[in-house]
């Protein structure tokens, strides 16, 4: 169960404010990974800070991952198109520049396309002529490879396509992974509050993040998973802005509890979206220890009992069938009909008295646009 936490941007803490400082002060927080936001622009005199993480990054295997503009129009007319494809054209850069294994894309608004199989038609297009743009800045040019080591006998950043946390913006969850599933070199980002907001707080037991996972993994058959998770106030189907963990109705604990129990074929990257940052990442990795805890608590409670009826004299059978007797009288006293009153009595809401009583398939065709 590989598992990688790290924050959103250059550590709140760190004194410096460029990137190689703040992977040294993620690193010596005991977390491995971070996503350098590009989400404006890519100055070019960051270039330099850029390569120095790279090759930080490919020495010390710290994964580095990259977000690329938050304002997107890839639904939108040609221009539109073209001045998005613009900026990512910055952000596809400066990923081969400091060895990013994932960049985060959006797709942006509907707009006069509307939901339905011509909008995802038309960003499944636009995003396989990113991952063909990657592929050639990645092979650019082998006179390179000393100063870009990792690119000899590396692979291409995956481009991420993120679900988003509006009902206007084009992401839900099944847009996301029916493009992934048609598109190679695609992997589905799980924004949990983006995708908790959209379903109107649908995200809150450890079962919720089973059913998710395992919907993506039958969707595009993976195990591997590049995930963000914040805290967000969220009203009506729409996220309004992120919060803190601790401020908000999606809570962190069932997704910790369900990797600890549940999600041992799991390899996944979080990564913190909080206003907090680095902390909120401690705090999720905080969270996970603490249900690994409670687990081994859990199992050691159940040898020592074991230790203890062996020693009594019964036999493992005896104890099996003991557990199993006492599993089918809680179950008949669930079913029994006088507790079923008494849980409809408690149940029943007190009155009050008023003055008044298959999806169709992707076209992957080639389009006419020049993409890049």
């Amino acid at each position: 169960m590989p598992i990688k936490l790290g924050p959103a941007g250059i550590p709140l803490s760190c004194k410096g404010r460029t990137i190689v400082e703040g992977m040294d002060d993620i690193i010596s927080l005991g977390l491995e990974t971070m996503e350098v936001q590009t989400v404006r622009m890519v100055a070019p005199n960051h270039f330099e800070q850029y390569w120095q993480a790279g090759v930080l990054s490919n020495k010390t295997e710290f994964e580095m991952n990259i977000h690329g503009p938050y304002y997107s129009e890839l639904l939108g007319n040609k221009v539109e198109r073209g001045r998005s494809l613009t900026k990512i054209e910055s952000t596809l850069q400066a990923a081969r520049t400091i060895n990013a294994r994932h960049i985060t894309l959006h797709a942006g608004h509907y707009g006069d396309m509307g939901r339905g199989t011509a909008a995802n038609e038309q960003v499944a297009n636009v995003f396989a002529g990113i991952v063909d743009r990657v592929a050639e800045i990645w092979h650019d040019d082998e006179d390179e490879f000393p100063v870009f080591p990792w690119i000899k006998d590396g692979t291409p950043s995956k481009i991420g396509v993120e679900t988003s946390g509006r009902q206007e913006l084009w992401g839900s969850l099944e847009e996301v992974l029916e493009v992934v599933n048609h598109v190679e070199g695609t992997i589905p980002v799980l924004n949990i509050a983006h995708i908790h907001a959209r379903g109107h707080g649908r995200m809150r037991t450890s079962e919720d993040y089973g059913e998710l996972f395992d919907q993506v993994r039958e969707s595009i058959g993976t195990k591997e998973f590049y995930c963000h998770f914040s805290g967000v106030d969220h009203r009506g189907g729409n996220a309004m802005h992120y919060t803190q963990i601790k401020k908000s109705d999606l809570n962190f604990e069932p997704l910790a509890d369900f990797i600890v129990e549940d999600g041992g074929w799991l390899d996944i990257t979080l990564i913190s979206d909080s206003p907090l940052l680095e902390h909120d990442a401690m705090y999720m990795l905080q969270n996970i220890e603490k249900s690994r805890h409670r687990q081994l608590e859990r199992k050691a409670r159940e040898d020592r009992r074991i230790a203890l009826t062996l020693q009594s004299g019964s036999s493992e059978n005896a104890i099996a069938a003991r557990k199993a007797q006492q599993q089918m009288h809680l179950e008949a006293v669930e079913e029994s009909p006088a507790v079923k009153e008494t849980v409809a009595v408690e149940e029943k809401p007190a009155t009050k008295k008023s003055k008044k009583d298959k999806k169709e398939a992707i076209n992957l065709e080639d389009s006419d646009d020049d993409l890049f």
